[in-house]
């Protein structure tokens, strides 16, 4: 801590980030033991979140993540997708297909950037707010595959005619990126993908990445 900074709002926040790794809850006490503060201290820092919806008890007492951080995490995509273009621009240009970057969203795969070559006569038409299972298309797959690697690295994943008859796809995850989980590829018409796009794909979520860090 510095003087500039409050010591308040950084256990406030401390609480937020531990509740977040949790499926079950913490309890005051656990809270308490965590932070290296007393429960009264906890208390208050609990009735604060409490009242912006950020935090909620059930009736064991125990603390969870509340409904008002997903007003804030509405707020993230677009953040996201401004960084994001730059690199999809540059891969969508180089390789004349259209780029997307996807999100998880549940149990979906959610495309919230999407860019379009221009010097090409036809591409693949996708949209952002396109939806579909992570275990379909190579943007889901890229993520899950991520999921049960060391995350370390990214690596190219190819797809063909998994959501478009006659379209081959190449995504690659973004590693690295706390709390995003995502992949950034591209949608061509073609019967395979060219073996140069896998290691453009991989430059290019690599740039996602170091912008979203």
């Amino acid at each position: 801590m510095t003087a500039e900074t409050s010591q308040t709002l950084d256990r406030g926040l401390r609480v937020l980030k531990l509740l977040a790794d949790t499926d079950h809850g913490l309890t005051v006490t656990e809270l308490s033991n965590k932070l290296g503060v007393n429960r009264t201290v906890v208390y208050r820092l609990l009735a604060t979140l409490e009242q912006h919806a950020l935090v909620r008890r059930d009736l064991g007492g125990r603390a969870r993540v509340g409904l008002g951080v997903l007003r804030l995490g509405r707020q993230v995509h677009p953040l996201v997708r401004e960084a994001a273009l730059p690199a999809l621009r540059s891969l969508a240009e180089d390789i004349g297909a259209t780029a997307h970057l996807t999100l998880v969203d549940g149990a979906e795969a959610l495309a919230v950037a999407v860019v379009e070559p221009t010097w090409t006569d036809y591409h693949v038409a996708y949209r952002a707010g396109f939806r579909h299972p992570l275990d379909r298309g190579a943007a889901g797959k890229a993520i899950l595959a991520a999921r049960q690697g060391s995350h370390t690295e990214a690596r190219c994943t190819l797809t063909h005619g998994e959501l478009e008859a006659g379209a081959s796809g190449a995504a690659a995850a973004l590693v690295g990126v706390t709390g995003i989980e995502g992949s950034v590829g591209v949608v061509m018409l073609a019967d395979s993908v060219p073996e140069r796009v896998g290691p453009r794909v991989v430059d290019a979520a690599r740039e996602v990445a170091d912008a979203l860090r």
